[in-house]
C-alpha cells in the first residue's frame, strides 16, 4: 500500500481546475544544493550558540546544515506562480501553494527538482488566519507539596523535585515546543515569570506563515504550562526557569504538509540553538487515506519524515522528546510517528499511582526497539487553561513534564551528549530490566538519574555578563575585561566558522571586576570566529570579526 503520493510529471494530476480560493500544496524536493552558503558562512545561518553547541559535542557541519539554493526556491515560485510556505535544509526541500494544480505543470522536466509530492489540499486559503499582531517578547527555594501545589505529583512521581532542589530548574537553557497553538500563554499568570524575564525567545507559525502563535489552539497552552509554568505554592512546572521558542505546525485537518511544518520548526529550533524539542505531536493515518502510514514499514525509527527529523536533530546535539500517542485502546493500538524514531526519548502516560491507562500507546516500534522509552504523570495531569489552572490527561502531557525534568537534568551535566542524558533517564527507570511494551523502560528517577551522571553540586547562576570584548571588528588585538564570581584560571578559545579551534589559551583572574586585557591574535586569519570563555563557573560565547 502506498502512502507518500510521489507524483510524476507525466501523471501529476488527476485533480481537476480548483476554484481560486483553493489551495494546493506541493512539497518540491532539489537535487542538490549548488550554488548556496558555503561553511565559511556558517554563521550567518547558525546562531553562535547553535555553533557553540555543536563544537561542545565534536559535531561536525555538514551539508544538510547548508541552506537550500535560493535561486532554486525563486525558479519554482516564478514558474509556478505560487506562494511560499515552508523550506527545509535538512531534507532540501520547499512547500509551495498554488491555487490551481495545473500551475505545477510549469515545473516538468526542471533538472534542479527531482520530484515534487502533493502534501496538503484546502477549500479556503491557507494563510488567511495570520494575526497581525507582533509577538509580545519583550518584559513584563523548593520544597514539597506545598511549593508545587497542583503539579506535587506529576513531579514528586518521577523525582523531579531533587534536581530543583539542587537548584538546576532549567536556566539557561532553551526548550522549543512544537504544537498547535498557544491561546492566552501572552495573558495567563502563569507565564508571568517567563515573559516578563525575557525567556520567550522565539516564536513562529509554520502553518499560517506568521509570527503570531497565541490563537488557534489550547493545545500548546497545556503542554507549555506542565514545563514553564511557574507559580510558586500553587504551580510550579518541571523547567520553571528555561526559555522557550513557540512554533506552531498543526491545522485544522490531518495532512503530510503538517510532518513538513514540524521539519521546519524542528530546523529553526536547531538554528536558534535550542537544546531540546518537545513534541507531543504524533501521525499515523490522514484525511485521505492514500498517504496512511503501515506500521510494519514505515514505524521502523528511520522512514518517515518526521521520524528522520527526530534522528537528525539528535545528531545535531539536541534531545529530541516526543509522545508515544493515546491509541493504546482503538484498533491502532501502537505508538505514532515520530515516537518510533530511533534516537527519540518517546514517553507514555502512568496515573498517579503508576498505572498505564488504556489509551497510552504501545511498542515497540517495527524494528523492535523498545518504545516508549519511560512514561510520565499524563493522567489527570495539572496544566493551564485558557484562564485558570485546570488538569486534562494523554501522553500530551507526560511528555513536556520528562523533556522539562531532562532539561534540567542537562543542565547540571552540561557536557553530557543527548543520548547520555537519554541513557540515564531509562537505566534509572523503574522497569529497566524489565522493560514493557505499554510502560516502556518504566518511570523515571531523576535524583538516581543524576547521581548516575555524578551530579552533586548547585549549578552556575545564568545572570550577568562574564565579559565584554572590544574592538569589533579588529585587526590584531582582542581587549577582554571579565567579571568573575570566583577567582581562578579562564580558558580561552577562538573557533571559527567550522567549528574548528584555531587559537586557545589560559590566564588567572580575580574575583569580581577586572581590568581590561589586551591579547594580540594578528596571527589568526581574517573571518568570522567565536570566542568561547569558560571560568568552570561561568561561561560565555561572544562573535567577532577579524579583519
Amino acid at each position: 500500500m502506498c502512502r507518500k503520493l510521489i507524483l510524476s510529471f507525466f501523471i501529476l494530476l488527476f485533480l481537476t481546475d480548483a476554484a481560486e480560493a483553493t489551495q494546493f500544496a506541493y512539497r518540491v524536493n532539489f537535487t542538490d544544493k549548488n550554488g548556496t552558503l558555503t561553511f565559511s558562512d556558517s554563521l550567518t545561518f547558525l546562531s553562535p550558540r547553535a555553533m557553540a553547541r555543536r563544537n561542545n559535542f565534536g559535531i561536525a557541519l555538514d551539508s544538510t546544515d547548508l541552506p537550500v539554493t535560493r535561486a532554486y526556491v525563486d525558479s519554482v515560485l516564478v514558474l509556478t506562480g505560487g506562494k511560499f510556505h515552508a523550506v527545509s535544509k535538512w531534507f532540501n526541500f520547499c512547500v509551495i501553494l498554488v491555487n490551481d494544480s495545473t500551475q505545477i505543470h510549469a515545473l516538468s522536466g526542471k533538472t534542479f527538482i527531482s520530484s515534487v509530492q502533493l502534501v496538503g489540499y484546502y477549500t479556503g486559503t491557507l494563510h488567511k488566519w495570520a494575526h497581525q499582531k507582533t509577538n509580545d517578547l519583550q518584559a513584563k527555594t523548593t520544597s514539597g507539596a506545598a511549593y508545587y501545589g497542583l503539579t506535587w505529583p506529576q513531579t514528586s512521581i518521577v523525582n523531579g523535585n531533587y534536581l530543583h532542589d539542587l537548584g538546576y530548574k532549567g536556566q539557561g537553557k532553551i526548550i522549543a515546543v512544537v504544537d498547535g497553538g498557544y491561546i492566552a500563554t501572552n495573558t495567563h499568570r502563569g507565564f508571568d515569570s517567563m515573559r516578563t524575564s525575557g525567556r520567550l525567545v522565539d516564536a513562529h507559525n509554520f502553518t499560517n506563515d506568521t509570527s503570531w502563535v497565541f490563537d488557534y489552539d489550547n493545545h500548546g497552552t497545556e503542554v507549555l504550562s506542565t514545563m514553564a509554568g511557574y507559580v510558586p505554592d500553587t504551580f510550579v512546572g518541571s523547567a520553571p526557569l528555561a526559555s522557550y521558542a513557540l512554533y506552531v505546525t498543526e491545522d485544522a485537518g490531518e495532512q503530510p504538509i503538517e510532518l513538513l511544518n514540524l521539519v521546519s520548526g524542528a530546523e529553526r529550533a536547531d538554528s536558534l540553538g535550542a537544546d531540546v524539542i518537545s513534541s507531543s505531536l504524533g501521525y499515523n493515518t490522514f484525511d485521505d487515506p492514500i498517504y496512511d502510514y503501515v506500521f510494519a514499514t514505515d514505524f521502523d525509527g528511520k522512514t518517515t519524515v518526521v521520524a528522520k527529523a527526530a534522528n537528525l536533530a539528535t545528531k545535531k546535539g539536541i534531545l529530541f522528546v516526543t509522545s508515544a500517542g493515546n491509541e493504546g485502546n482503538n484498533s491502532w493500538q501502537k505508538i505514532l510517528t515520530p515516537g518510533d524514531a530511533d534516537s527519540a526519548l518517546t514517553i507514555g502516560s502512568v496515573d498517579v499511582s503508576g498505572v498505564n491507562p488504556t489509551n497510552s500507546g504501545y511498542g515497540p516500534n517495527a524494528a523492535g526497539h523498545i518504545k516508549p522509552d519511560v512514561c510520565g504523570m499524563g493522567q489527570n495531569a495539572a496544566v493551564f487553561n485558557s484562564t485558570d489552572f485546570s488538569s486534562t490527561s494523554g501522553t500530551s502531557l507526560s511528555t513536556p513534564e520528562i523533556a522539562g525534568f531532562a532539561t534540567c537534568l542537562w543542565q547540571a551535566s552540561p557536557h553530557s551528549t543527548p543520548g547520555q542524558i537519554r541513557q540515564a533517564i531509562r537505566q534509572c527507570a523503574s522497569r529497566y530490566t524489565t522493560p514493557g511494551n505499554q510502560i516502556g523502560y518504566g518511570i523515571p528517577n531523576f535524583q538516581c538519574a543524576a547521581q548516575a551522571l555524578n551530579i552533586v553540586d548547585t549549578p552556575t547562576p545564568g545572570n550577568g555578563a562574564l565579559l565584554t570584548l572590544t574592538p569589533n571588528p579588529t585587526s590584531s588585538d582582542i581587549v577582554v575585561t571579565l567579571r568573575l564570581q570566583v577567582s581562578g584560571v579562564v580558558d580561552f578559545r577562538i573557533v571559527d566558522a567550522t567549528g574548528r579551534t584555531v587559537s586557545s589559551f589560559s590566564d588567572h583572574f580575580l574575583q569580581g571586576l577586572n581590568s581590561p586585557v589586551a591579547y594580540n591574535i594578528s596571527k589568526v586569519p581574517a573571518g568570522m570566529y567565536l570566542l568561547q570563555v569558560n571560568s568552570g563557573a561561568q561561561q560565555q560565547v561572544i562573535k567577532f570579526v577579524k579583519n
